[in-house]
């Protein structure tokens, strides 16, 4: 089993409003169709079984940049948008949070039936990882959450997240069925979690005598494979400093998208009419469609997309969200017929944002964007969960930024 990674991350509470709920599964859908097309069914997978991606793609989608809600909401509003087109997608999200996670069982089963895959290994699969997770992990985090997501060619991804007792902290478990070869030998893609110190974690490779000296008594014989781990730690604070983003991608980003004049690139012609602030959500989006492994080390940048639930960087932009869905799904349906010109040109976007960074000196105080996003988010219909974002005060000058 191929292991990703995991996650930790500051346990919230709460639901996500409706007003952003509805938009998450509208651009989460679109995002997978984006990679489906360019990618296939196999790197969707791989993707979600990335805690660095998925964390980022959570950001991208107005969830709070560091919380646990991102796990939840994100897989809930994946769950809505994907099951009623999973026919031509190629892919099923089974099980899901509390209650739910108990159905995975039957809803693999119907799944199964239906695209004439092996119903109960992919039923031993679930089990087995929840197992894993809960029993041969005793880290102090509960499961209360299991994603199985596979493909219609048998391949699969699983997410799932435990709570902590005492500590007020989630973690999040990725897998991957990619090279499987055992359940209980470095079998995670990743955790995402805070560090508690020592633990008891049969799966790591270190534990081989241990695991041994178990299966001796049990008269059964281990598998063994070394795997790479990618551990994401995400922060209790809320606010995003300079140490929590790559100031060079997010400078380079913003020069590109508010101050290079882009009519004086040909490929971006077709984007013409989108405003700098589209732009600039736009080539985040893009960059989580096209970006390798090594572009997501920063999940907080992301949350410059279109902003967060909680306020943080700044209001979720209404306007600038619902142009990026549109762009996009206006790309999807033309491709669809054949007519791939305007996914090409977000991929551009994407390519012309790595160019400038080559050469590019960040200068510039990542506070002063951040007010000045909270300063304009009333223009485009700035939201969180406390309400809509207000004109600010015209007796307060505000300031005149220069990335260069």
């Amino acid at each position: 089993m191929k292991r990703s990674g995991t996650a930790d991350l500051p346990l919230h509470y709460g639901k996500v409003p409706a007003w952003l709920y509805e938009r998450m599964s509208a651009l989460g859908l679109s995002i997978v169709e984006a990679i489906l097309t360019e990618y296939g069914k196999d790197e969707v997978l791989r993707r979600l079984s990335d805690p660095f991606w998925f964390q980022s793609f959570g950001a991208v989608l107005g969830m709070d940049w560091h919380s646990s809600g991102i796990t939840t909401s994100v897989m809930g509003a994946l769950k809505r948008a994907i099951n009623p087109n999973s026919t031509s997608l190629g892919l099923y999200i089974c099980g899901g949070k509390g209650k739910l996670s108990k159905e995975t069982p039957m809803e693999l089963l119907r799944v199964a039936d239906h695209a004439g895959l092996a119903g109960e290994e992919l039923v031993r699969a679930s089990k087995l990882t929840a197992k894993v997770d809960n029993t041969a992990i005793q880290d102090g985090y509960q499961l209360y959450l299991h994603n199985f997501i596979v493909s219609d060619k048998g391949n699969w991804t699983v997410v799932q997240q435990g709570m902590h007792d005492h500590d007020g902290t989630a973690r999040r478990y990725h897998w991957h069925s990619e090279q499987l070869k055992s359940f209980i030998d470095e079998p995670h893609t990743g955790i995402n979690g805070i560090s508690q110190g020592r633990i008891l974690n049969l799966t790591a490779s270190g534990a081989s005598s241990n695991r041994q000296g178990i299966l001796a008594i049990a008269k059964t014989d281990p598998a063994k494979t070394i795997q790479e781990f990618a551990h994401l730690i995400m922060p209790k604070k809320h606010d995003i400093q300079s140490s929590d983003v790559d100031l060079k991608r997010l400078g380079a980003l913003l020069y590109v998208t508010r101050e290079l004049q882009t009519d004086n690139f040909e490929e971006l012609l077709l984007l013409k009419g989108v405003g700098p602030r589209t732009m600039q959500s736009l080539a985040l989006v893009s960059e989580v469609i096209h970006g390798g492994p090594a572009r997501f080390q920063d999940p907080a940048r992301f949350s410059f997309a279109h902003g967060g639930k909680d306020g943080h960087p700044f209001p979720v932009l209404i306007t600038i969200y619902d142009n990026s869905i549109a762009v996009l799904r206006k790309g999807i349906e033309k491709s669809k017929l054949g007519q791939s010109d305007k996914l090409r040109t977000i991929n551009k976007l994407h390519q012309i944002v790595l160019q400038t960074e080559a050469n590019f000196n960040p200068q510039f105080d990542i506070q002063e964007i951040i007010e000045q996003e909270r300063r304009d988010s009333w223009k485009y219909e700035g939201r969180t969960v406390m309400g809509k974002a207000q004109k600010p005060d015209p007796n307060k000058p505000g300031i005149q930024l220069s990335l260069f």
